[in-house]
């Protein structure tokens, strides 16, 4: 990641404080003051404490609500990291990292109760280990809307904190507390969103990578029966689907066992002494244990909040909303490849999905033989597999419901569309590559359009997307966001290729393996 330094000064736009005049909500358990900017007619509540600090006894356990905290609390700043750990090619943000780190961000252009704005919910990625609210500028979601929605950017446990699988979380603890924690920021929204002008019956969660992973993972939660009903629709951008062990599985098991050993707790009391563990040490455990290929600390199969792997839950219809827009990006795999190097494309497979045999694995890279360099083809089975294909299996739970968006303009790596709906991001190296104002309003604003109606099609203001058809399984058809040799929008619907379709075929029939 590079330093924020360029973002935190873009955030400054709260400049305009005055203690005086800038408004307060009571939440019941605390008095948060927001920040008012009379330019852009958005107040701003940053730092906003949803649950208890999840330390010593409630580390690794589900979130519990806030003790009451009196006097009024000044929501002026962003609120710090929860703590980072190592994810492959994304390196963390070393500053402003603690274990309490629950809290989250408001967004409104209306503190009127009555105003009932549709409430945008979003979900960092960063591979469920690293990520921060501060990153993302959710004032930017309320211009993007024609400030018609309220925005939300939550903080949620990463790592060994939010994710650390095996037998005695199962028993002593709670398995996908990152998970919970989001879960428990939606509930705060359900009660709250209303004192900022939001409507808790018109929200959507929207996130990327991890963060559509996150959404996903909210969808089919507690079997698809959430009640109360916790959103009405959801936004997945680059669906980042990696295997997903059942709890128990000797992988989470084996990370576990690699925690206890590096904090020195052993025996069947291990996380009660995991607990006792100094909290800045944990979090160097949790940057030492690593893994070239996949971040080790993931969400498992559960049994209860989390009941199936994605797949099987989306195709028994086991879901929490029937409403999606889905976006991928055409090269999602690039971003993870070093195109200069050569590659064992079945190995690459194999290295992906560890329970992948011989046959599977081989057959997977012929069918990534036509790509050209060893680098290129390794990069297209790694989009399609994690990102991708699971991106078309999510859609065809929501068939006739759905629409689907494809951003393309070259390179089109994993994360390059974050820019054109947060213009201040500046991690992961993202750039705007297409600097054209008529082509970022269209492509932003299909999401937030989205959020607002339901319907991209019923635009907040005029864009040049043409008509957007639903997606369905007899309607494979995305609209593709690129642009000509001439750097003019082109912006037009295209069906999907039948050697992606084959491709992802074959990713569903070894769903078994790839546990996903």
């Amino acid at each position: 990641m590079v330093a924020l330094s360029a973002f935190h000064a873009a955030l400054l736009l709260f400049s305009s404080v005055n203690a005086a005049s800038d408004p307060i909500v009571d939440l019941g358990y605390a008095k948060y003051q927001g920040v008012v900017d009379s330019k852009l007619k958005i107040t701003a509540f940053r730092g906003v404490r949803y649950a208890a600090p999840p330390t010593g006894s409630l580390r690794f356990r589900a979130p519990a609500a806030p003790s009451s905290t009196p006097g009024v609390q000044q929501a002026f700043n962003d609120p710090p990291q929860c703590y980072q750990g190592n994810s492959g090619p994304l390196t963390p943000v070393a500053n402003n990292q603690t274990e309490d780190c629950l809290f989250l961000n408001v967004y409104t252009p209306s503190l009127n109760p009555s105003s009932r704005l549709p409430t945008i919910v979003w979900i960092y990625g960063g591979g469920y280990t690293i990520g921060f609210a501060g990153e993302y500028n959710g004032a930017e979601l309320v211009q993007d809307s024609n400030n018609q929605a309220v925005s939300v950017v939550i903080n949620y446990r990463l790592g060994l904190f939010g994710f650390l699988g095996g037998q005695q979380v199962k028993e002593g603890g709670a398995l996908n507390a990152g998970l919970l924690d989001q879960e428990f920021a939606l509930k705060w929204v359900r009660a709250n969103i209303h004192k900022f002008g939001g409507d808790p019956n018109k929200v959507t969660i929207w996130g990327e990578s991890a963060g559509a992973g996150s959404v996903v993972q909210q969808v089919i939660a507690n079997g698809g029966k959430t009640n109360p009903p916790l959103f009405r629709a959801a936004i997945s951008s680059s669906f980042y689907n990696p295997p997903q062990y059942q709890y128990n599985h000797s992988i989470p098991e084996t990370w576990f066992n690699e925690a206890v050993t590096q904090a020195g707790c052993t025996g069947t009391a291990a996380l009660d002494c995991l607990r006792a563990v100094d909290g800045a040490t944990l979090a160097k455990i949790n940057r030492n244990i690593t893994n070239p290929n996949f971040e080790t600390f993931l969400p498992v199969v559960d049994g209860s909040f989390i009941r199936q792997v994605p797949s099987a839950a989306l195709a028994q219809g086991n879901v929490n909303v029937h409403t999606l827009l889905a976006v991928t990006n055409a090269d999602e795999g690039g971003f993870f490849i070093d195109p200069t190097q050569e590659y064992d494309v079945a190995a690459s497979a194999r290295n992906l999905f560890p329970l992948l045999g011989v046959k599977e694995s081989n057959e997977a890279a012929a069918l990534y033989a036509s790509e050209g360099s060893s680098a290129a083809q390794a990069a297209a089975l790694r989009g399609d597999a994690v990102f991708k294909c699971p991106t078309h299996t999510l859609l065809g739970a929501f068939s006739g419901h759905s629409y689907k968006a494809n951003y393309a303009i070259p390179p089109a790596y994993h994360a390059q569309d974050l820019i054109n709906y947060f213009p201040s991001f500046t991690d992961f190296g993202v750039t705007l590559i297409f600097n054209n104002t008529a082509f970022v309003n269209a492509f932003a604003q299909s999401f937030t359009s989205f959020a607002v109606n339901l319907d991209p099609n019923v635009k907040l203001s005029p864009t040049i997307t043409p008509v957007w058809k639903k997606w369905s399984r007899s309607f494979e058809t995305e609209m593709v966001f690129n642009k000509t040799e001439n750097d003019k929008p082109a912006i037009a619907p295209a069906k999907l290729s039948s050697t992606f379709l084959e491709r992802c075929e074959f990713w569903y029939s070894v769903r078994h393996l790839t546990v996903q």
